[in-house]
């Protein structure tokens, strides 16, 4: 009888098995099914009552479709929370969005062209909440076809009538503390958008300025020998470097550094008139200027003496007659640098922070004569922006012999821009509200805070230390209409506005139920508790204020809002996970108002990842990909529609698990094709498992009752193994590492050993053997606990792994991992470390027979063991045939070192197994049986 006549006695996997791929098509079929089956409260109802751990999801902007990165972090999270679940925690997942701001207002602004100045207000935020509504649908929608879990059906919006009412809560919380207060201070502003910005919404990019040096000779009045004699009846010039010309119609003081050393430098023009200049600066600044540099001719000045300057005035080179008696004078403070410049800095107080502090020191006006749109206000260049008047002040300097160095001369450096129109902002002095961070100590409770919280991974300890530590008081206030609007009065007759916690909470009471729009509908009178009164002159006559809350605020308070009041989350969380620039954002907004409000940090711990970049570390981004395609560079942008529509969101969130995500990443067609090959492998192995399976039952066939074989033993241990360190890595947050353990299991200790080795007795042995049924328990036992590990990561492949295999019910993301256990200490050397090292000299010693068109059973493998190796090989003397994959093995006498010959096997070659036996005859003993069973 041939070989082809014995194929239908053999046990072989099912070949028809359902598991294929068309992930496209399938993983709708998968989301459909768990939307029917509620699955994300049957896993709330699973896990009622258990340990807790929540994941507070930062929320997006609602505003266009899902790209790359919003992918990134959604699948970690969901990662996080999936992962969490399986270990037996309820870890609810409650997902959010960003709905205000100015992204959706200029949107709605282009969308409506040349209308835009006919619509109000409140027309105006009708229309920005559709818009953000629509987004809301659109995002969630691509969100759950990821295969993300969470509720999706209640998620927070911050535009909601309840998150509106505790944002104006929050600010009641911060107005009762004595943080809240408003001031006419200097602020970042962008003149594009028309709207104060607060430091997370500040990006630096490089920005060609001019660079001026700016001659301010001091007054005769000054007598220039009280810094030194011979200076007696010299003149005396402040040279100031500047790069922002348009600060200096408010130029109101100079400024120098108490401790530096000063020096008079001859100008090589005048020989009566000398420059007074920092020393460490003084080569750079004559250099730049084209003036002879002389050190024997500079004199030096005493520090004692420098202080001689203090208070003394100088000459304005545009206006004749100072505005104000403190105006126009020498001062000093230690904001002086020698970086640049001369060691004198040019001080507008309505035009810079430091430049603000010493203007309240000195009780200098805070003025800045600008508008919204950075256009001047009054003077020679009213109705100019300040950049386009940047060279005509340059010429009327140049004109008036005030400019030191030739016109023209620029310099290129980092200058702080929106991050929303990335246009250059100002700094502008306008009235605004602002947070005090060291009102009660609110800074140095933060930064305590930032000491308790562990940050994932460590350097970003440092990153928002520093950030909190240095920055100034927090502006809350924007001159935007889509917002939530900051619920404050003003007396109508002295403009004294009504800070008061219970009128503010007056405001939240009336948002809870009819949303913030109602700042906008209701008169003033009826936003404030009754009887309330202007507490400078007692008026009741109120207006309203027109600014909105930043909505960096807005989302810091997501903890507040969403999290305190529900018994399910609570706050502390366990975890905040976004990108590394939250570091100035979401993290930084949310550790302040937490401190301020509840009195410590709203976070356990916090995650951060990187960007996304192409193979050439550009950004990945349609924007960028646009840019670099108009450099004449080629480059490839892939948009994940048409991955997850091609190949399915499986192979996306494979991605996201394989990269080391706390650093930039990675992503291109090549990076997609190398995992498309990972994921084969991964599922094939799973088709393989399953197909041996389609005759067992765990019930019938437990594994407590299961004749397991050494080798059985030894893949059940070494999947304990595997479970131990895999919970490991997701425990410590390395899914890169977890994808590379699973993938390793699949491709080396699974399909490389224990199939090769298990296939005589699965595929030959009788069907309900003992040494079969032992195979298939173990089997069982890799495949179940293989889509429980993978599950987090490979959702919906895992799903369709456990509906396939025998009698499993329910979901997989319902099932609790095992918790595994390390192999012990010397378990592989005690005996396995010798069979599979002679394991590997039997494959390397039969690649010559197998070159020579021989099958690996047609070969008797013969081996010369060391002496120590002896007793291990002796007592696995059965096992050894099997274990190299060949018909025979022999053990011969010892030798000094291992050594294995192959030849052909005696005897005859069983037409079903193809192993070689000393019986006459189509089958060996074995199979001859097995037939006769069958028959």
């Amino acid at each position: 009888m041939s070989e082809t006549d014995w194929k239908h006695t053999l046990n072989l996997p099912q070949t028809d098995f359902p598991m294929k791929g068309n992930l496209a098509k399938k993983e709708p079929e998968i989301l459909a099914k768990w939307a029917e089956d509620k699955l994300y409260d049957q896993i709330r109802a699973a896990r009622a009552g258990a340990p807790r751990f929540v994941l507070h999801d930062g929320p997006p902007y609602a505003n266009g479709n899902i790209h790359l990165g919003h992918i990134l972090n959604k699948v970690l999270k969901d990662l996080v929370v999936k992962y969490r679940t399986m270990t037996g925690a309820w870890a609810p997942y409650v997902p959010g969005w960003d709905c205000h701001g100015l992204p959706i207002e200029l949107q709605v602004e282009r969308n409506l062209g040349a209308r835009k100045a006919e619509v109000t207000p409140l027309e105006m935020r009708r229309l920005c909440h559709e818009y953000a509504a629509r987004f809301v649908d659109v995002q969630r929608r691509e969100f759950q076809r990821l295969g993300v879990f969470g509720d999706w059906g209640h998620p927070y919006l911050t535009m909601d009538k309840g998150y509106e009412a505790a944002i104006a809560r929050a600010l009641a919380a911060f107005a009762r503390g004595g943080y809240l207060y408003r001031e006419n201070r200097p602020v970042y502003w962008c003149p594009v958008d028309a709207t104060a910005l607060a430091e997370a919404e500040i990006e630096y990019a490089d920005h060609t300025s001019p660079s001026i040096y700016v001659r301010l000779p001091l007054l005769r009045a000054f007598d220039p020998g009280r810094l030194d004699p011979r200076l007696e009846g010299k003149k005396l010039v402040l040279p100031i470097w500047t790069t922002t010309p348009w600060t200096l119609p408010a130029n109101e003081a100079v400024v120098l550094h108490p401790d530096y050393p000063y020096t008079a430098v001859p100008t090589g023009r005048d020989p009566d008139e000398l420059y007074v200049v920092a020393r460490g600066r003084a080569e750079a600044f004559l250099r730049e200027c084209g003036l002879p540099v002389e050190p024997d001719t500079w004199i030096d000045i005493e520090k004692a003496r420098l202080l001689e300057l203090e208070g003394a005035r100088y000459a304005h080179p545009f206006v004749d007659v100072p505005p104000h008696p403190e105006v126009f004078k020498v001062w000093f403070a230690d904001h002086v640098t020698l970086e640049q410049g001369t060691g004198l800095v040019h001080t507008a107080p309505g035009h810079g922070a430091d430049d603000y502090r010493v203007g309240k020191e000195h009780d200098l006006p805070i003025e800045a004569p600008i508008d919204n749109a950075g256009a001047f206000t009054s003077g020679p260049w009213k109705g100019l922006k300040v950049h386009d008047a940047n060279p005509r002040i340059v010429a009327r300097l140049h004109e008036l012999g005030a400019l030191v160095n030739p016109p023209g001369e620029t310099v290129r450096h980092s200058y702080p821009h929106c991050w929303r129109c990335k246009s250059p902002i100002v700094f502008r002095a306008t009235p605004q509200w602002f947070l005090s961070l060291d009102r009660n100590g609110l800074r140095q409770r933060a930064l305590l805070e930032i000491d308790a919280t562990r940050w994932i991974p460590p350097w970003g300890r440092n990153r928002i230390y520093g950030m909190i530590e240095n920055r100034p008081d927090w502006c809350l206030s924007r001159q935007r209409a889509w917002g939530v609007p900051i619920p404050v009065l003003f007396c109508a007759k002295d403009d004294t506005p009504v800070v008061s916690p219970e009128a503010i909470e007056h405001a939240a009471d009336i948002f809870a139920k009819e949303g913030s729009d109602a700042w906008f509908v209701r008169p003033a009178a009826e936003l404030v508790p009754p009887g309330t009164a202007c507490a400078t002159c007692g008026g009741t006559d109120l207006r309203k204020e027109t600014a909105i809350v930043d909505v960096w605020f807005e989302s810091g308070v997501s903890w507040y809002a969403v999290c305190a009041p529900n018994p399910d989350l609570g706050e502390p969380v366990d975890l905040y996970l976004e990108g590394s620039d939250q570091h100035r954002g979401w993290f930084h907004s949310g550790l302040l108002t937490a401190i301020g409000i509840s009195g410590h940090a709203p976070y356990r711990a916090v995650l951060t990842h990187g960007f996304v970049m192409d193979e050439t570390g550009r950004p990945y981004s349609k924007s960028e990909i646009e840019k670099a395609r108009r450099e004449g560079k080629k480059v490839e942008y892939i948009p994940p529609e048409e991955v997850i529509g091609q190949q399915g969101a499986e192979l996306l969130r494979l991605w996201v698990a394989s990269v080391e995500f706390r650093g930039d990443m990675s992503f291109s067609r090549t990076i997609l094709n190398q995992l498309g090959e990972s994921y084969r492998k991964i599922r094939n192995t799973c088709r393989y498992i399953l197909g041996n399976l389609h005759d067992f039952d765990p019930a019938a066939h437990p594994l407590a009752a299961a004749k397991l074989r050494p080798i059985d033993r030894l893949a059940l241990d070494r999947l304990a193994d595997l479970v131990w360190r895999v919970r490991r890595h997701y425990d410590e947050y390395e899914f890169h590492q977890v994808f590379r353990q699973l993938l390793d299991y699949v491709t080396v200790e699974l399909s490389a050993f224990y199939f090769d080795v298990l296939k005589d007795r699965l595929y030959c042995d009788g069907k309900n053997s003992d040494s079969r049924r032992a195979a298939q328990v173990v089997l069982y036992e890799v495949g179940r606990v293989l889509a429980m590990l993978a599950a987090p990561i490979l959702c919906f492949t895992a799903e369709e792994v456990w509906s396939h295999l025998p009698h499993r019910e329910g979901s997989v993301h319902v099932a609790v991992l095992p918790h595994g256990a390390p192999l012990p200490t010397g378990y592989m050397e005690a005996r396995w470390g010798t069979l599979l090292a002679y394991r590997e000299r039997a494959l390397k010693a039969l690649e010559p027979f197998r070159a020579q068109k021989h099958h690996p059973l047609d070969a008797r493998v013969t081996i010369r063991p060391a002496a120590a190796d002896r007793a291990v090989l002796a007592g696995a003397r059965d096992e050894l045939a099997d274990l190299f994959g060949v018909s025979v093995v022999e053990l011969g006498e010892d030798a000094t070192e291992p050594e294995l010959t192959v030849d052909q096997a005696p005897g005859h070659r069983c037409e079903r197994c193809w192993k070689y036996t000393p019986a006459q005859g189509p089958l060996d003993e074995r199979c001859a049986a097995v037939v006769s069973e069958l028959r």
